[in-house]
This record gives C-alpha cells, sequence and structure tokens, in this order.
C-alpha cells in the first residue's frame, strides 16, 4: 500500500513538472493574475476564489484534459514497453513480409482461418480489463487536493477524480423515451398499448424512416428499440454506411495487406479470439469473420483519424536499429489499436446483422471511431470510462446506499465487479438479443452513458442476495450470469421506479 502511494505521489510530480514547462501553465498563471482583479475575488478565501474562477471560465477543463493526456501517454508507454518485451523473449519481429508460399497459403484459407490452429502458448494479452481499472483507480487530478471538492468528499467509491456525471432527474431527462408511458421493444407488458398492436406500429414507421433515408430520424426513431428485420440497415443509415464499391475496394485493399504482410498483433487477435468469442456459445460460429475484420482492422491507417479527438496517442515504434529518431517512426500497429483481452468482442454481435464481409467491417469500424474507443480510453468524456465508473459507482452510493456500504465494508468494490461489463459494453455478458437492443439506444442517444445506468440496474436487481453476501467471490458468483436478464424492463424499473 505504501508502495502503491509513493508511485502515486512521483507520477503526480512528474505531471505538475510537466505541465510547469508547458505553454498552458504559462497561460494559466496569467489567468491567475488578471483574476486578482475581479471583485469576486477576495483576500481571505484567494485559493477558494481563484478555483472557483478556472472552474467557471472553462480553464480548470483545459487543465484536466492535459493532465489526462500525461496521464493516457503513461498508460500507452506501458503497453507499448509490454508489446516489446514480447518481441524480444518471444525473438519475434513487429511485422515481416511473409514469404509467397506462406501467401497463397493464407489466401486460400482466408474463409476458413478458424480451422487454423497455430501455437500460441507463449503470446499472451498485452492487458486484460483489470489492469486498466487499477490504472484507472490511481488517477488524480493534481489540481484537487484531498477533501477540497464539497460534492466529492463523501464520494466513497473507487474512482477519485472529480467529474460531473448525471444525477437521477438528468438521466430520467436524457432517457426520456426509455418512461414507463412510452413503447418500447424489449417489454413484453406495456401498460398502455398490447405489445403486438406497438410492435407492427413500430415496424411500419421503421419501413417508412428507412424508405426515407433520413439519419436522424433513424436515430430518434431507434431510441425505442429497432426490430430485428430492421435493425441491419437502420443502425448502416444512422452510423453513414452506404457500401459504394470504393469501400468494398479499399477492404480488399486491407485484405492483401494481412495477405502480404505478418504482425505481431496479429498474434494477440488469434488468441483473443480463441479465448473469448471461440468459447461463446452465441459467436462461436463467427471465428472466420471475426479474423477477416481484425486483421482488417488493424492495418487500416484511416482508423488513426479518430486520435484526433481521443486524448490518447497512437503507439510508435522504430525502424530496427533507428530507435529514438523521430524520422524513423512509424504508427504500431497501422490503425493504432492495440488489442487486450476481449477485444473481439465488439466485433462478434455485429456478425448476427451483417454476413458480407466488407460491410460488417465498415460498422465496426465506425461503431469503434464513435464508440468503443472511449472504453479504454483515459478522458473526461461523458461517454468515456472514467465518466461511465463514476457515473455506476454515484447512482449506487447515492440510491442504493445500503447495498454500497455494505459491498464496500467486506472489501467487494462494485466496481472491481462491473467495470468488465462496461468496457466491453456487456457483449458476452448479457443474450445477444438483449444486446442488440441495448446497442439500439447507445445509437439512438449517441452516448455510452446507459451501459453504466444497466450495471447499477443490474446491482439494484440482485440488490437481496448481495446483501446476503461476505466476500467479493460470494458477490461475483451472485452476478456470474447475466445471460437471463432482460434489459429493457431492468432500465425502466431502475430510471423511473425504484428511484426517485
Amino acid at each position: 500500500m505504501l508502495q502503491e502511494e509513493s508511485d502515486l505521489s512521483l507520477i503526480i510530480a512528474q505531471i505538475v513538472q510537466k505541465l510547469k514547462d508547458s505553454n498552458l501553465y504559462a497561460q494559466l498563471e496569467r489567468q491567475a493574475w488578471d483574476s486578482l482583479q475581479r471583485p469576486e475575488i477576495k483576500l481571505e478565501s484567494l485559493k477558494e476564489d481563484i478555483k472557483e474562477f478556472f472552474k467557471i471560465s472553462g480553464w480548470e477543463k483545459k487543465l484536466q484534459n492535459a493532465v489526462y493526456s500525461e496521464l493516457s501517454g503513461s498508460w500507452e508507454k506501458r503497453i507499448l514497453k509490454s508489446l516489446n518485451s514480447m518481441c524480444t523473449e518471444l525473438s519475434i519481429p513487429l511485422a515481416r513480409k511473409r514469404p509467397v508460399g506462406e501467401q497463397k497459403e493464407l489466401l486460400n484459407k482466408w474463409n476458413e482461418m478458424g480451422t487454423d490452429e497455430p501455437d500460441l502458448s507463449l503470446f499472451r494479452p498485452v492487458y486484460a480489463p483489470k489492469d486498466f481499472l487499477e490504472v484507472l483507480i490511481n488517477l488524480r487530478n493534481p489540481n484537487y487536493e484531498s477533501g477540497d471538492s464539497l460534492s466529492f468528499r463523501t464520494h466513497l467509491g473507487l474512482i477519485q477524480v472529480p467529474l460531473k456525471v448525471k444525477d437521477i432527474p438528468e438521466l430520467k431527462e436524457f432517457f426520456v423515451e426509455l418512461g414507463l408511458s412510452t413503447g418500447q421493444l424489449g417489454i413484453d407488458d406495456s401498460t398502455q398499448v398490447p405489445p403486438e398492436l406497438f410492435e407492427n406500429e413500430h415496424v411500419r414507421i421503421g419501413q417508412k424512416v428507412l424508405a426515407e433515408q433520413d439519419s436522424a430520424a433513424a436515430q430518434q426513431y431507434i431510441r425505442q428499440g429497432s426490430p430485428t428485420a430492421l435493425r441491419a440497415e437502420l443502425w448502416a443509415l444512422i452510423l453513414n454506411i452506404s457500401s459504394q464499391p470504393e469501400d468494398i475496394l479499399y477492404y480488399e485493399q486491407l485484405k492483401t495487406n494481412v495477405i502480404q504482410h505478418d504482425l505481431l498483433v496479429d498474434s494477440l487477435i488469434y488468441k483473443d479470439v480463441k479465448l473469448t468469442a471461440s468459447n461463446d456459445d452465441y459467436y462461436f460460429v463467427f471465428e472466420d469473420y471475426l479474423y477477416q475484420v481484425l486483421l482488417c482492422f488493424s492495418r487500416d491507417t484511416s482508423v488513426l483519424s479518430h486520435f484526433a479527438y481521443n486524448s490518447a496517442s497512437p503507439p510508435k515504434s522504430y525502424i530496427r536499429g533507428k530507435l529514438g529518431l523521430e524520422e524513423y517512426a512509424v504508427f504500431y500497429p497501422p490503425n493504432g489499436v492495440i488489442p487486450f483481452h476481449g477485444f473481439s468482442m465488439y466485433v462478434a454481435p455485429l456478425c448476427f446483422l451483417y454476413h458480407e464481409p466488407s460491410k460488417l467491417y465498415q460498422i465496426f469500424r465506425e461503431m469503434y471511431v464513435r464508440f468503443f474507443f472511449r472504453l479504454h480510453s483515459i478522458s473526461s468524456h461523458p461517454s468515456g470510462i472514467v465518466s461511465l465508473c463514476l457515473l455506476f459507482e454515484t447512482l449506487l452510493q447515492t440510491y442504493l446506499p445500503q447495498l454500497f456500504y455494505h459491498l464496500r465494508e467486506i472489501g467487494a468494490q462494485p466496481l472491481r465487479i462491473s467495470f468488465k461489463w462496461m468496457v466491453r459494453a456487456f457483449s458476452g455478458y448479457l443474450a445477444t438479443d438483449q444486446l442488440l437492443l441495448l446497442w439500439d439506444r447507445i445509437l439512438g442517444y449517441n452516448s455510452l452513458e446507459i451501459l453504466a445506468v444497466l450495471a447499477a440496474a443490474v446491482f439494484a436487481f440482485r440488490a437481496v442476495n448481495l446483501m446476503e453476501v461476505t466476500s467479493l467471490a460470494a458477490a461475483e458468483a451472485v452476478l456470474a450470469d447475466l445471460s437471463t436478464l432482460k434489459v429493457m424492463p431492468l432500465l425502466q424499473i431502475f430510471l423511473f421506479a425504484t428511484v426517485t
């Protein structure tokens, strides 16, 4: 524990020093001096008043973003170091050109890569969600001293970064279409309209939306759920995916790149699919699709564009013998995304909707750069994983305090259980029909916040059993199987009936 605190103090000191050397620090200092001329700044409460000024003027958010950028950088360096260590240990290059014979062999078995059984025993995932959680638990904002924020002082969860998250009234307003009086696909007994009547009318409206090719209307429509038969087209419309000939050609070029070059991350992708989707009752049949999509994804440099609005930076490697020389630096892998344990589960559910590889690929790529990257990046964005963790913990502590304190007292912090659900957007945990209903709402609201709400709702649903457990292992056992849960009733009851 002392070692952890010492490491944390060192990290904070390093970040503070880096910020002191930055242009931002000079700007903050200038703003602080300028603020002394303002009438609301009083000498007796100087520190608090200047902090409040920074908050109101938006400078606090700029500082917060700079801190997250630094923290992201240190985490990314750890990931890359792990990847390079694997290279060294296994004497395998990060990339190599395949011999002609190997290229022909891979091309011939492109549609049946699942039958391949390479020896992956020496390969290990670069990191797993639990490793990432430890990083998030150790996040601190150097701008805040312990106990500074009155609203945050009473937060007893694992996340110690004071971000603004929605409370229940704000969530009710944001997710208003999930209200008890609104028809929903995924709920068997509506109080207003018999389910079959609502479904028939909803299908009719959905067909009209598709006929008009109105993306905004599709997004609004899908907030009440998508009919199974229309989902693939509706999602493509919302994501602006139309499968033009040039898109198919682009996918074929990525495929050619896979055939010609072998990357170390290919083995990580194989390993991840084997460890996750291949062992899943719903998804094992899509093994070949997963390899095709993920191998092409790793080569896709267009994915790099999402780093423009991501606090993370794409990892770099260097041409052999040129370490540290920026002119010899290359992004690695080419898309800038190093897969972690469970990454393939972002693709697996989409295989139920799209059976043409290039279309499946485009949908996944767009889902990733709009949503999924936020689940493994450090940022202050409301849909970022830090905010989702904090929202989940705040909902439990505020609206289910007895349960929250009980689990905390027995050493079963709820986030240690729910984190893996949220990082994978519940893929692999819910039954597929329920997962797709959940993802409908992610697209409909253009937000991942519903993941945190659902995680809290699951704890509320199993609260009676959880109040009886006396250990983390027992709590995990109570929540081990989510495959029988019905997503929409859980969300509705939690948001609009359980808590007030």
